[in-house]
C-alpha cells in the first residue's frame, strides 16, 4: 500500500484573527500561538508533527503540491465571490459570510488548501499512490458556492472533484463526510446532480444550528443522491460503526463510485470543544478501515481523505495518525494515552440499542434495509 500525505506550512499561517501584537497578520507576519477562535493552526499542525515523530513517517510519502488556480476555483465558485474574497483579503481580511473570518492573504492560503485536495485526488487517480490524505486548512465542507461559512472559505472537495472530472473524466464520485458538523456546502453544490453522491454523518442539530437533514435527499437529477445521517449527541463508537455498516457502506455499494473522498473532520472526538460526540482514535481507525474495504471492492482502492474540522489540539493528532495507520496498513509506535479512558466512556447498552432503532428507521427511509 502506498500512501501520500499532502500538507503545506502556509496553511498553518491562515488566521481567524487580524493581528499579532500590533502587527497586521499576513505576508511575513505569522499568526500568534494563541490565535482567536477555535480554528487554531495547532489542531492541524500537531497531526503532521506526530506523524513525522512516529515510525509511520517511513511508510508515508510527503509530495509537494501546487495552489489551485483560478480556473479550478471558477468550476465551483462564481467570479463575483472570488473577486470579493480577493479584494477583502488584499485589504486586510474580514468575514464575507457566517463565522468564516480570515486575515490578510487569506485568499492565497485558501488556494493552497484547495490545491492540497486537488493534488491528493490527482495523485490517486493517476496511479501514483493508492490513497492520499490532504491536510487542508482552511477547511471547505461548509462553504457554499457563493458564500463562506463555518471556517470554510473555498469548497476544497468540490474543487478537487471538478478538476478530476475535467482531467480524468471521472464519472461517479462519492463523498463521505464524517465531520461532526453537517457538510452543508458540499451538499448544496451537488444537490441537483447524480454524478456525485454526498453522505454526511453528523451530530443532530449541531451546525448549521438546528439542522438535521434526514429528509433532504436531493432534487431534480440529484434526487436520492444525498444522504444525511443525523446522530444524537453522545452517540459514541458503536453507534458510528453501526451507521457506517448499515447505511454508509450499503449506499456506496448501491452507487458504485469510481472514487471515494472522505471529508475527514476529527471533531467527533470525545473532547472536542465544538461538539458532543464520544469517538476516539480507534473509532477513526475502524471507520477508515471500512472505507478502505469499500474502496477496494468498488473502485480499485481509490480513496482520498480531505481534512475538515477538529479543534481539540491535544487529542486530534491521535485520531489523524490512526487514520493514516489504516490507510498505510501499518500500526505505528504511537500510543494514544487516553484510549482506554475514552473507550470506557461510552453510552450504555440501552442507549446504543435506542440509537440502533433510530438508524434502522433511517435505513428503511433510504431504501437500504
Amino acid at each position: 500500500m502506498s500512501t501520500a500525505f499532502f500538507s503545506d506550512e502556509l496553511t498553518f499561517w491562515h488566521s481567524t484573527g487580524v493581528q499579532a501584537l500590533f502587527l497586521p497578520i499576513g505576508r511575513w507576519v505569522q499568526p500568534p500561538a494563541g490565535s482567536v477562535g477555535a480554528d487554531t493552526p495547532e489542531s492541524k499542525r500537531r497531526i503532521l508533527n506526530l506523524l513525522k515523530a512516529s515510525d509511520l513517517a517511513t511508510k508515508v510519502a510527503f509530495p509537494s503540491s501546487s495552489p489551485a488556480i483560478m480556473e479550478d476555483l471558477l468550476r465551483v465558485h462564481p467570479r463575483r465571490y472570488l473577486d470579493a474574497f480577493k479584494t477583502a483579503s488584499d485589504a486586510g481580511g474580514g468575514d464575507l459570510g457566517d463565522l468564516a473570518p480570515f486575515s490578510q492573504g487569506g485568499f492565497e492560503i485558501a488556494q493552497v488548501s484547495a490545491g492540497l485536495a486537488k493534488s491528493a485526488t490527482r495523485a490517486v487517480l493517476n496511479g501514483e499512490f493508492d490513497n492520499a490524505y490532504a491536510l487542508c486548512r482552511p477547511a471547505g465542507h461548509h462553504c457554499l458556492a457563493d458564500r463562506p461559512m463555518g471556517f470554510c472559505l473555498l469548497a476544497n472537495i468540490p474543487i478537487a472533484i471538478e478538476a478530476a472530472k475535467a482531467e480524468f473524466g471521472v464519472e461517479r464520485v462519492a463523498v463521505v463526510d464524517w465531520d461532526v458538523h453537517h457538510g452543508n456546502g458540499t451538499q448544496s453544490i451537488y444537490y441537483d446532480r447524480s454524478d456525485v453522491l454526498t453522505i454526511s454523518v453528523h451530530q443532530d442539530r449541531c451546525f448549521p444550528p438546528g439542522y438535521s437533514g434526514a429528509e433532504d435527499r436531493g432534487e431534480g437529477k440529484g434526487t436520492g443522491y444525498n444522504l444525511n445521517i443525523p446522530l444524537p449527541a453522545g452517540s459514541g463508537h458503536e453507534t458510528y460503526l453501526h451507521a457506517f455498516r448499515k447505511i454508509v457502506v450499503p449506499a456506496l455499494e448501491k452507487y458504485s463510485p469510481d472514487l471515494i473522498i472522505v471529508a475527514s473532520g476529527l471533531d467527533a472526538n470525545a473532547v472536542d470543544p465544538l461538539a458532543r460526540m464520544l469517538l476516539h482514535s480507534a473509532s477513526y481507525r475502524e471507520l477508515t478501515a471500512l472505507m478502505m474495504d469499500a474502496a477496494a471492492r468498488l473502485c480499485g482502492g481509490r480513496l482520498v481523505a480531505v481534512h475538515e474540522g477538529g479543534y481539540a489540539e491535544a487529542y486530534v493528532p491521535y485520531c489523524g495518525v490512526a487514520i493514516l495507520e489504516a490507510m498505510t496498513g501499518h500500526r505505528s509506535n504511537v500510543i494514544d494515552p487516553e484510549l482506554d479512558f475514552f473507550s470506557a466512556w461510552q453510552p450504555d447498552d440501552r442507549m446504543i440499542a435506542f440509537h440502533k432503532e433510530l438508524l434502522a428507521e433511517l435505513q428503511q427511509h433510504f431504501g437500504l434495509a
